[in-house]
């Protein structure tokens, strides 16, 4: 999957979940992006919320602790700058139709929460930007997935937009305990879309590695710059400099040992393998014209002789020649071959 000039498949995109961990504090944010650029992350997300478009009026204490997190407009089009001078991708996940429209000349994909995976209107609000998705599958199941993958690609289907759609196995749990994190289900998702991810929200960063031997290609991590910031939870649950620093470090040690899905001969393979590998030789002091037998060859090292299971080309055939204890026994060796050979 391409996102900007990122490429999935070249390397696993790590993204730093900031989400609300500013509070609501400009400074906050754009120092977090700072700081995650430092742990060498590939992308910074947030949240683009409007209370009001988030949450029932009725609801009033509801709204006044979102307005807490609220950034405006115009600081997360700095904050875009920011993150462009620090060289890591700006993302925000829109949770509603305006803040969608805006963040369109802002980011270079969209991402969809996991809380908003139904959430239609604005799904084709977003499908019809024609940009790169990354769909959170929270509180879904497999059929829940389809419809919403289903959703998206008819809409670009009926705009003629070749695009990809990257889902991200996600539990919606806070913190997600280890026996929930379910982890394999990111093979099913690839049988629905070529790029799988994981939203982490597990505590620690071994889910996250794992998930990148499964297969993930995108891995969300939730971002905090204190652990104690302050008391709202989601600091607690993410990761702080040093750990997502250590993440980052580890995803790409790990992908190190992933680099191809394939069983072929590795290079330091080939360098070893005549050293390695036996040849058929002689098991004793044979005479030229000795009828070759089982009883006659044996197997050792180095190869760079007839292999193991090549045995039928000689057993039967006539020595032209003496042969040492130990000496290969080659094709050019044999008499009734040459004699084929010849004709």
């Amino acid at each position: 999957m391409k996102i900007g000039n990122y490429d999935t498949d070249e390397k696993v995109l790590i993204i730093a979940e900031i989400g609300n961990n500013h509070e609501g504090s400009y400074a906050l944010a754009e120092e977090m992006i700072g700081l995650a650029a430092e742990a060498e992350v590939d992308a910074v997300k947030f949240q683009t919320i409007v209370p009001e478009r988030l949450v029932t009026s009725r609801q009033t204490e509801r709204i006044a602790r979102f307005k807490r997190f609220q950034l405006t407009y115009q600081e997360f089009e700095k904050l875009a700058d920011v993150a462009a001078n620090e060289k890591v991708l700006f993302l925000s996940t829109p949770f509603d139709i305006d803040s969608a429209q805006f963040l369109n000349d802002l980011v270079p994909a969209f991402k969809i929460a996991s809380g908003d995976n139904n959430f239609f209107p604005l799904m084709e609000v977003i499908a019809q930007t024609g940009k790169p998705t990354i769909l959170s599958t929270g509180f879904m199941d497999i059929a829940d997935v389809k419809k919403s993958v289903d959703f998206i690609r008819n809409i670009w289907n009926k705009n003629n937009f070749d695009q990809e759609l990257a889902l991200l196995h996600c539990v919606s749990t806070y913190p997600t305990p280890p026996e929930q994190a379910n982890l394999l289900a990111i093979k099913e998702l690839q049988n629905i879309v070529q790029t799988v991810g994981y939203s982490d929200h597990t505590l620690g960063i071994e889910a996250a590695v794992l998930s990148v031997a499964l297969g993930a290609r995108i891995i969300e991590k939730h971002f905090t710059i204190d652990k104690n910031y302050s008391d709202f939870l989601d600091h607690k649950l993410s990761a702080n400099p040093q750990e997502m620093k250590e993440l980052v470090e580890t995803v790409r040690a790990a992908s190190e040992y992933l680099r191809s899905d394939s069983k072929i001969l590795q290079e330091g393979e080939k360098k070893a393998i005549e050293s390695t590998r036996r040849s058929i030789v002689a098991m004793n002091d044979l005479s030229a014209g000795t009828k070759i037998s089982m009883d006659d060859l044996d197997w050792v090292r180095p190869g760079g002789g007839l292999s193991p299971g090549e045995e039928e080309k000689i057993v039967g055939k006539s020595l032209l020649k003496d042969k040492k204890r130990g000496d290969l026994i080659t094709l050019a060796d044999i008499k009734n071959l040459l004699s084929k050979v010849d004709n």
